[in-house]
């Protein structure tokens, strides 16, 4: 019953992931068809239509692909935050024997494919775009593993989601340190002060999600004046979610069965609404529940359908679109070094790195994990849609010759990882009950 308990929030996560793949998958090629159609123009017109407003002292218009990537990506990003902050705590990198296993998989799915770019690449122009094969797309990556159903265990899912999360924390560190440019320092430090303000809040025990909103829209602002990217600010503010209920369980059930009583014996209306007295007791039960929830686990749930569901697949949608007959000559040599850095340097560097470290003794890997199965899921973890895309548009925002080139090399190479990925998955001995 125990581990059931334990497992079952995870289980919902990844299902609620690998229908975020599949949404992700047709938003691809819905923005593909689109963008190769006679409408083709209209796509294009779309995501460059500006919106905001401007003032003798202020000025925010971008463009809408620029609200997305910047906007709501900083919510995805928050998200991220909200799933580090609780792996790391109490989840399943809140230990050294826990991470070591999916940390030196990471490391292998990181250093690998960037040091097959940096070989690889021969232009200098292109040399930005070292960081666009980091990342492991875990919508696309458990969708893929949901395809397999019970061929594959649990835990392998786990590995596959915890080694994902510590590549999207080296990811937002190399947007952070290397995707920034032109930095003021003045408008970073009253972003970094009113961040302080919230950390310091959360440490003595205060939470508002009115206030939370209010400086996280600030700082956003911030960043993006600044000249840090904005989605880092998303990180940021995640960190300062309390993680720790206010009251505990005990005294939960304590008021919950003493509301109970009340509304029992509260006067009734004769009509179909509720009285004044049991209109009182509902709102003391709403907020022993806001004082029961963990508020880092309650903004994480609300937000991940919204994130899963809309969010990435608008991503998808905007940033997907490459035109095939463009009127720009692509760079195969990027396309190429792309699809090699996504498909050979994620198998061999997470693949290589963990199986031998398991045979070293360094890490403990699950007894229903076999050496195929870490094998299929490096292939996987190739599948970099939507963090590398989101790199390559900031490493080559002012070449779209560039830009186009790295998506192309992205899908390709990614369609390439989920399809060897899942034949070795599928290939491998299934387990009997």
């Amino acid at each position: 019953m125990i581990k059931k308990n334990i497992l079952s929030p995870f289980q919902k996560f990844v299902q609620i992931e690998s229908f975020s793949g599949i949404l992700l998958f047709i938003a691809t090629i819905l923005a593909l068809i689109w963008a190769n159609s006679s409408f083709g123009e209209s796509y294009q017109l779309l995501w460059q239509y500006k919106i905001g407003f401007t003032s003798s002292h202020f000025e925010l218009n971008k463009p809408l692909i620029l609200w997305i990537n910047d906007g709501l990506m900083a919510i995805f990003f928050f998200l991220i935050g909200l799933e580090i902050k609780r792996e790391f705590l109490i989840g399943e990198l809140n230990s050294v024997k826990k991470i070591a296993f999916p940390l030196f998989g990471a490391l292998g799915g990181m250093l690998i494919p960037v040091l097959f770019f940096l070989v690889l690449n021969q232009n200098s122009e292109t040399m930005p775009g070292w960081g666009i094969p980091m990342a492991t797309d875990i919508a696309f990556s458990l969708a893929i593993l949901k395809l397999l159903g019970n061929r594959v265990p649990l835990s392998l899912k786990i590995f596959l989601t915890a080694f994902a999360i510590v590549d999207d924390i080296g990811a937002v560190l190399v947007i952070a340190i290397f995707y920034s440019e032109n930095i003021n320092l003045g408008l970073l430090m009253a972003a970094l002060v009113l961040l302080a303000i919230l950390y310091f809040l959360s440490f003595k025990g205060y939470y508002s999600k009115y206030l939370l909103l209010i400086f996280g829209v600030i700082v956003w602002v911030l960043f993006l004046k600044s000249g840090i990217h904005p989605t880092i600010a998303g990180i940021l503010l995640a960190f300062s979610v309390p993680v720790r209920q206010k009251i505990n369980t005990p005294a939960f059930i304590e008021n919950l069965s003493s509301i109970v009583e009340n509304i029992k014996n509260a006067k009734t209306s004769e009509k179909p609404i509720l009285s004044k007295e049991q209109i009182a007791e509902v709102d003391d039960l709403e907020n022993w529940t806001d004082q029961y929830q963990s508020p880092l686990q309650h903004l994480e749930h609300r937000l991940h359908d919204w994130v899963a569901y809309f969010i990435i697949p608008v991503f998808a949608l905007a940033n997907a679109g490459v035109v095939f007959n463009s009127q720009f000559d692509l760079d195969s040599a990027l396309i190429t070094n792309i699809i090699i850095c996504l498909v050979i340097g994620n198998s061999i560097g997470i693949s290589s790195i963990v199986l031998f470290v398991k045979k070293i003794k360094l890490i403990a890997v699950p007894e229903d994990i076999s050496n195929q199965q870490i094998i299929g899921v490096s292939f996987l973890a190739g599948i970099g849609f939507t963090m590398a895309i989101f790199v390559a548009s900031l490493a080559f925002k002012n070449n779209p010759v560039y830009i186009d080139s790295a998506k192309i090399g992205i899908l390709i190479g990614s369609f390439i990882s989920a399809l060897i990925g899942y034949t070795v998955l599928r290939l491998n001995p299934k387990k009997h009950e």
